[in-house]
C-alpha cells in the first residue's frame, strides 16, 4: 500500500512582510477580518488538508537598530492576533480540518494553557493541535516581564516541565469520570478525578484540571526544535515534529537523529512523523509558477529585511562589520542566548569560515527573507515529484507544512486545485476524510 503524506497550511505570515499587497491577495478585506479566515478554512477543507496552522509572536520586532520603527512601518512581524477565538469560529463552519495553535512555554503557564486547549478541543470536536515553542526574541520577553532572554538549555528544561504538567492535567480526570445520572444526581466519580500535586523547578500546580475530558483526551502535540537539544525535546513528548527543509541530505540526517532520540526515550520511531516546512509555488504552467516566484522579491522592501532577520535571530544585524565570517557572528548569537539554529539555517549556503561582505550578506538574506531562495516552483507534477522524493527519503512518515505563500487565497487555491489532485492520482494523498478527530486523521497512512 502506498503511504500517504499529510498536508497542512501555515498561515502565520499571510499578513506580514508585504504579502498582504501582492497580486492574488484579498481585495476589499484586510487582516484580521474573519471573512479572510473563513474563506481559507473552507478552501482547505475542500482540499482535504489535515490542518491549518498559526505560529505566533507577541512582541513587535525591536532588535534592528534598537527600535521598532522599521517593523511598524513595513509590517514586519506584526500585527498578530491571538488565534484561539478565530479557531473557535472557524470550527463552526467546518467539520474535519484541524487547527494548530502556538503558545510559548517560556512565558505561558501550563494550567491556563491546558484548560484553554481542553476547551478548544471541545469546541472543535477534537481537531486541535498545540505547537509548543521556546522563545528567543527579546521583544516577546519584555512583554512578559523579562529583561533578558532565558538561557537556551533552561528554555528547554522549562518546556519539558511545562508539557509534563499539561499532560498530567489532561489525564487528571479520567475519560469516563462523568456519570451525569439524572436519577441519583451524581455527576462524576471522585475515584476518577486526581490531583497532580506537581512541584517542580519552574511550576507548582496542584490540579486536577476542572474540565470535562476533551474528544482527543489532549490536543496533538507539535514541536519544532532542530538543535540536538530541541530534537531530544521532540523525542520526549511530540506527536508530530515540525521542521525546516534545509536540503535533502540534512533532512535525512534530522530524521535519523529523531529516530535515535525516540528509541532512546523508549518510543517507536514509526509513531512520530516529521512535517517539513516548505514554500510551494504551484502554477498551471511552469511559466506561470516562475512569474509568481519573481513576485516574492517585491514582497519585502530592502528597508525591512534587516528588521525581519534581526528579530528572528535575536541579533541586531545593523551592527555587522563591513567584513566578517558566519562563524564569528554565530558565536556572538550563541553568547546572547539568541537563535543560532535560525542563523545557521539562513546562512546554510555560505562557508562559515569564509569572509563575506555586509553588502553580499544582505543580498543573501533578502532572498531568504522572501522565501525566494528555498521555494519549490513549478507545475503540480513538478512539485509533486519533489514532495515524493523528500517523503520517501525521510521514511514516509509525516508530510509537509505549506508555508509563507506569496499571496492568499490565490496560492492556497493552486495547492487545492492543482497539486492535491496530482498527489491523489499518485496515491499519495487521501480522497476523503475517514475520521472525525485530527489525531485519527494524522495516524492514517
Amino acid at each position: 500500500m502506498t503511504a500517504k503524506m499529510h498536508l497542512g497550511y501555515d498561515l502565520s505570515w499571510i499578513q506580514l512582510e508585504g504579502r498582504w499587497r501582492l497580486p492574488g491577495s484579498w481585495t476589499n478585506a484586510t487582516y484580521p477580518d474573519i471573512r479572510i479566515f473563513k474563506e481559507l478554512a473552507l478552501i482547505a477543507e475542500r482540499g482535504l488538508l489535515d490542518f491549518m496552522f498559526w505560529g505566533d509572536g507577541t512582541g513587535i520586532p525591536s532588535t534592528w537598530k534598537g527600535n521598532r520603527d522599521a517593523a511598524v512601518h513595513w509590517g514586519v512581524g506584526w500585527p498578530r492576533q491571538d488565534m484561539s477565538p478565530y479557531i473557535a469560529a472557524l470550527s463552526q463552519i467546518t467539520s474535519r480540518i484541524g487547527f494548530g495553535l502556538t503558545y510559548s512555554s517560556t512565558y505561558m503557564h501550563p494550567f491556563y494553557t491546558a484548560r484553554l486547549l481542553n476547551s478548544l478541543d471541545h469546541v472543535t470536536n477534537g481537531r486541535m493541535a498545540f505547537n509548543i515553542v521556546t522563545s528567543s526574541r527579546k521583544a516577546d520577553a519584555q512583554n512578559y516581564g523579562f529583561d533578558e532572554l532565558m538561557a537556551h538549555e533552561q528554555r528547554y528544561e522549562r518546556m519539558e516541565e511545562f508539557v509534563h504538567v499539561c499532560k498530567s492535567l489532561w489525564a487528571s480526570v479520567e475519560p469516563d469520570a462523568f456519570i451525569w445520572d439524572r436519577e441519583t444526581g451524581q455527576m462524576a466519580d471522585p475515584s476518577k478525578v486526581k490531583a497532580i500535586e506537581h512541584r517542580g523547578k519552574f511550576f507548582n500546580v496542584m490540579g486536577p484540571l476542572p474540565c470535562v475530558p476533551s474528544p482527543q483526551g489532549r490536543p496533538v502535540l507539535v514541536q519544532a526544535g532542530a538543535s540536538p537539544r530541541g530534537i531530544r525535546a521532540s523525542a520526549n513528548f511530540a506527536d508530530m515534529v515540525f521542521a525546516a527543509s534545509p536540503g535533502l541530505e540534512k533532512q535525512v540526517r534530522h530524521r535519523q537523529a529523531l529516530d535515535a532520540a525516540l528509541t532512546a526515550e523508549g518510543r517507536d520511531p514509526l509513531s512520530v512523523g516529521i512535517v517539513w516546512d516548505v514554500v510551494l509555488i504551484v502554477g498551471e504552467t511552469e511559466e506561470d509558477a516562475k512569474r509568481r516566484h519573481q513576485q516574492l522579491l517585491s514582497a519585502v522592501p530592502l528597508e525591512a529585511v534587516g528588521a525581519f532577520m534581526s528579530h528572528g535571530l535575536g541579533y541586531d544585524l545593523s551592527t555587522l562589520p563591513d567584513r566578517f565570517t558566519v562563524e564569528e557572528i554565530n558565536a556572538e548569537i550563541v553568547k546572547r542566548n539568541a537563535s543560532p539554529v535560525a542563523f545557521l539555517n539562513t546562512t546554510a549556503g555560505i562557508d562559515p569560515k569564509e569572509t563575506i561582505t555586509k553588502k553580499d550578506f544582505y543580498e543573501i538574506i533578502r532572498h531568504h527573507t522572501a522565501g525566494y531562495d528555498h521555494a519549490i516552483v513549478g507545475t503540480a507534477a513538478q512539485v509533486a515529484d519533489y514532495l515524493e522524493e523528500v517523503f520517501v527519503a525521510t521514511g514516509e512518515r509525516g508530510g509537509f507544512m505549506i508555508a509563507h505563500p506569496p499571496a492568499v487565497p490565490r496560492d492556497l487555491l493552486n495547492i487545492v486545485d492543482f497539486l492535491v489532485p496530482e498527489l491523489q492520482r499518485r496515491g499519495r494523498f487521501r480522497k476523503e476524510y475517514r475520521y472525525q478527530t485530527l489525531r485519527e486523521n494524522l495516524l492514517e497512512s
